[in-house]
């Protein structure tokens, strides 16, 4: 038994690890940075690398930086900046993309990594609701999402104007292909928290394709990755409030981290995405494990990618009446 244990750490060792890219001048966005987070993976890296990160997290973003910090040369520190942000909510995405403008800050990189999988038992036979009336998987994973990234491609547009490459980067899963086409339009399954989930993925996916048709010839590319089975507190989350199973899960927490990525080798694909040299790179297109992938076939319908784009301009106008 101990002989394969060791096989399998030996195997999840040497996941393959994003190529070093020096990162000075380059500012990036990370979304979902918790402490043992692949957000937090991943602004730990760029910015060792010597990118300038801007992190977020729902509440206490500050947090979030000073542990950063403790974990970087002091050459490294004062590149990191933190701001709260909560994808359920409008206002929320509102605020920090103005505090973001406020703060003088460029944008070269948005890497979209903050997401929720809920209800991992699939207890619940109806969705829990955002305050606005959303399923949550949907409010927080896609709508929350595409809302701040379409509030951003400006500073995209006016990085890539520069400097040619400014990038937007999907944290999706492979469960998007429990999402189906037929359900943006005419939803017909009973709720399963886990096909909301990967409805919400699956139209990430879309957004990635969304992206690359509008904004390409603008500099400004786009892409959507699978990390891989990753030990963080998702799945914590996920089991929450389960009894036995949720303290289950904690007591055998040594043994599953034996059989997953680490966050930071989670986040390498989304730092590979983020960071190599754009001619080696596909937008628009699915990745897992640092290379090209293949997404679910009902990622490859453009005409639902272009209707959930014009469905999310609407929303957006929509809800805020101030703008035109």
């Amino acid at each position: 038994m101990a002989g394969i244990l060791e096989k399998i750490q030996g195997v999840i060792s040497r996941a393959k690890m994003a190529e070093p890219i020096d990162l000075v001048g380059r500012h990036f966005i990370v979304t979902g940075c918790a402490e043992g987070s692949l957000g937090f993976a991943t602004a730990l890296q760029l910015l060792e690398q010597g990118g300038v990160v801007s992190v977020t997290v729902r509440n206490n973003s500050d947090a979030i930086a000073k542990a950063l910090r403790q974990q970087l040369d002091a050459r490294f520190q004062q590149n990191i900046h933190a701001f709260d942000l909560d994808l359920s909510q409008y206002n929320s995405v509102e605020n920090f993309v103005r505090d973001y403008e406020r703060a003088g800050l460029a944008l070269d990189v948005l890497i979209n990594n903050a997401g929720i999988h809920l209800d991992l038992l699939s207890r619940w036979t109806a969705p829990q609701q955002s305050a606005d009336g959303f399923e949550i998987q949907w409010r927080v994973n896609y709508l929350g999402t595409a809302h701040l990234t379409y509030r951003l491609l400006p500073m995209l547009k006016a990085s890539a104007a520069h400097s040619g490459d400014s990038r937007v980067v999907n944290v999706v899963s492979q469960l998007h292909s429990k999402g189906l086409n037929s359900e943006f339009v005419n939803p017909q399954r009973p709720y399963n928290s886990w096909q909301a989930y990967g409805q919400s993925k699956l139209a990430l996916v879309h957004l990635t394709r969304s992206v690359d048709v509008h904004f390409a010839n603008s500099g400004v590319t786009s892409y959507c990755l699978h990390p891989g089975a990753v030990y963080t507190n998702v799945a914590g989350k996920g089991l929450a409030d389960t009894g036995i199973v949720e303290k289950l899960r904690n007591a055998l927490a040594p043994v599953e981290k034996l059989f997953m990525k680490t966050p930071k080798q989670g986040a390498q694909t989304q730092i590979h995405c983020a960071t190599a040299p754009k001619e080696i790179l596909s937008s628009g297109k699915y990745y897992c494990d640092l290379q090209l992938a293949v997404a679910s076939t009902e990622a490859e319908d453009a005409s639902v990618a272009e209707g959930l784009w014009g469905e999310l301009q609407s929303w957006i106008t929509e809800s805020d009446p101030l703008i035109t």
